[in-house]
């Protein structure tokens, strides 16, 4: 596999949001500077797990959530 084949982005960990999360967006309001993307809005409601089109981060509704009103 050659660098170009790679992903651009490092694999980073779930980061797990409540339902008095939502709505969820990244880069979150604590991502280091080096981090910083156009803000998108992600949608966990419907599948409960969403990746940033721009960084990769993977977000997850803790289990249990129950969301309401979305």
């Amino acid at each position: 596999m050659t660098s170009a084949d790679q992903s651009s982005h490092p694999e980073q960990p779930t980061i797990f949001v409540e339902a008095k999360d939502l709505p969820v967006y990244c880069p979150g309001p604590n991502a280091p500077l080096w981090s910083m993307h156009p803000r998108v809005y992600i949608e966990v409601v419907k599948t409960g797990r969403a990746l940033c089109p721009y960084c990769g981060a993977a977000y997850q509704l803790k289990e249990g959530e129950h969301v309401h009103g979305h």
